[in-house]
């Protein structure tokens, strides 16, 4: 049955129009136990999701449409290997590479966990290599520089692990990232770089990547003109791909190679081959624990209640909040610099996962909204940008608050800064989610004319996700958490989250015009607009 048709659905319509505009300052008021019964503890993670207009109630409604569109049974599905990815006929099972326990995870009748766990132990040896000085550059000298080379889920998730783990990365070996096409970031990245001393890890399944293999033969010209001698690629260069000929082609030792397979999709690969940099930069014992952590949400994930399962919890959340509420966009508000890149991390995990308008039936979608937009930046940098307009705009945006009790970095001078760190953040969640009324801004003597200006009307919806500290365990758990709510409200929604159809098109058209730029083709093929572009382009060459 169509989501829209649902008996259930249709109840949560009903019930939307009893809420109507309740304030939550009126559903706080008089429930002395709401903070208690809107909140959670699953592993190291605290979750507040109190501050959403939702009731008792609510909850209830949604937790019946996530029975009804068979989230556990998705879910279950997932974790025994089956084929979700509809699309592509593949099965999805990020999960299993950070699986801890003895059990076997089966795809088309045979075992992947001795294939996990066997490249997670040539990443192991490879990186004792490079960390011991073992592994030389062909000139003989140690490794100090790790660039990675790869575009989408082969660099979003290894840069916010690299980013947010650099307190325990090892000091002695920097790791940097390349990604775009535009050479200015190619070029800048290894400016200070020595070409006898560093290493590249070049990332792509299929080794066909254009943004990367352009990258890539950029890095080999740049070595080779220092070095002079094709075998020079062989010290300096490793894949992570699963095209054996055409990394063997490109000059790389295929015993260097580090593979994986169709079942990890991009967006949910870090823990797999492509987190090669993480391990890389912070060692192995710190990559199993981000591992560790993954793994206990996973299983959190797998075997709590509904009621109880807090990736479900903040999936229904997001469903009311988008579905009914009109709440279109998410920001993602980490009060932790080393989290710097956790939005962007997750802005594509969600809207390439979710930002899709076709069912998996084939159907287009015409009646509900999907993917939210996510975005965000760590606080307090946002507080003094865009939270104007998530207090005072005419948009709605739903808030994630996530923090920690204790900091990385205290050194003697400044035990304040994580206090007030976290009090901003308290602070910035109460007032969305309160406000200040007219008469409160008038008791405080503004005069007339001002006082609209200094009203906040609340009633904007948000989460506050509490762990002990930062480490690897904890980052994995927060990372999992996030995969499995994006999973529940894809399935919600009936759609596919685990293809990315939408960026095919861009890219083959990209390539035609490529050629014309090259060559000077005829424009007539275009249309007028980008005819006129190329012709300006031309131009101004």
């Amino acid at each position: 049955m169509d989501l829209t048709a649902l008996p259930e659905w249709q109840k949560l319509q009903e019930h939307k129009g009893e809420i109507g505009q309740r304030h939550l300052r009126d559903i706080f008021w008089g429930d002395a136990t709401r903070a208690e019964r809107f909140s959670l503890h699953a592993a190291d993670i605290f979750a507040d999701y109190s501050k959403n207009r939702v009731t008792d109630q609510t909850m209830e409604l949604l937790f019946d449409v996530a029975r009804a569109r068979q989230v556990e049974q998705l879910r279950d599905a997932m974790y025994a290997g089956e084929k979700i990815n509809t699309t592509e006929q593949r099965a999805v099972l990020h999960t299993a590479l950070r699986n801890q326990s003895e059990r076997q995870v089966f795809v088309d009748g045979r075992d992947v966990m001795p294939d996990v766990r066997r490249v997670l132990q040539h990443m192991r040896e490879f990186t004792a290599r490079v960390w011991n000085g073992d592994w030389r550059g062909y000139t003989g000298k140690q490794i100090t520089d790790i660039v990675s080379i790869g575009i989408g889920g082969s660099n979003l998730g290894p840069v916010m692990v690299t980013e947010a783990l650099r307190h325990y990365a090892t000091p002695h070996l920097a790791v940097h990232f390349v990604s775009n096409i535009d050479g200015t970031q190619f070029s800048e990245t290894i400016r200070t770089l020595n070409p006898e001393t560093t290493l590249f890890v070049v990332v792509s399944k299929t080794f066909t990547t254009d943004e990367t293999m352009t990258n890539a033969a950029t890095a080999k010209k740049w070595l080779l003109a220092a070095l002079g001698d094709e075998q020079a690629v062989a010290n300096h260069f490793v894949a992570v791909s699963t095209n054996a000929q055409a990394v063997a082609a490109f000059g790389i030792d295929t015993a260097n190679m580090f593979e994986f397979w169709d079942w990890v999709g991009g967006r949910y690969s870090l823990a797999s081959a492509v987190g090669l940099s993480i391990m890389l930069a912070i060692g192995a014992e710190q990559f199993d624990e981000l591992l560790r952590g993954m793994y206990a949400m996973d299983v959190h994930f797998k075997i709590a209640p509904l009621e109880q399962n807090m990736p479900v919890i903040l999936a229904l959340v997001g469903i009311w909040n988008t579905n009914f509420l009109g709440i279109k966009t998410e920001a993602l508000l980490p009060y932790d610099q080393y989290l710097h890149r956790f939005p962007a991390y997750f802005q594509q995990g969600n809207m390439e996962s979710n930002g899709k308008s076709v069912t998996k039936t084939g159907q287009f979608i015409t009646d509900y909204s999907t993917g939210p937009i996510v975005w965000g930046e760590p606080g307090t940098n946002g507080q003094h940008a865009f939270y104007q307009l998530i207090h005072q705009g005419t948009d709605m945006v739903a808030c994630d608050f996530i923090g920690f009790a204790q900091s990385l970095n205290n050194p003697d001078g400044m035990e304040t800064h994580h206090r007030k760190l976290t009090a901003n953040m308290f602070a910035q969640a109460q007032a969305l989610a309160f406000g200040k009324t007219p008469d409160e801004v008038r008791a405080e003597g503004v005069p007339a004319e001002l006082v609209n200006h200094k009203v906040f009307h609340g009633n904007r919806p948000s989460n506050t996700l509490l762990l002990p500290k930062l480490t690897p365990y904890t980052l994995g758990q927060l990372i999992a958490l996030y995969e499995h709510k994006i999973f529940v409200q894809g399935a919600i929604w009936g759609i596919n989250s685990f293809d990315q159809w939408g960026v095919e098109l861009g890219k083959k058209l990209a390539k035609d015009i490529d050629t014309t730029l090259q060559n000077v083709d005829s424009l007539e093929p275009y249309d007028q607009s980008t005819r006129a572009l190329i012709a300006a382009w031309r131009q101004l060459q």
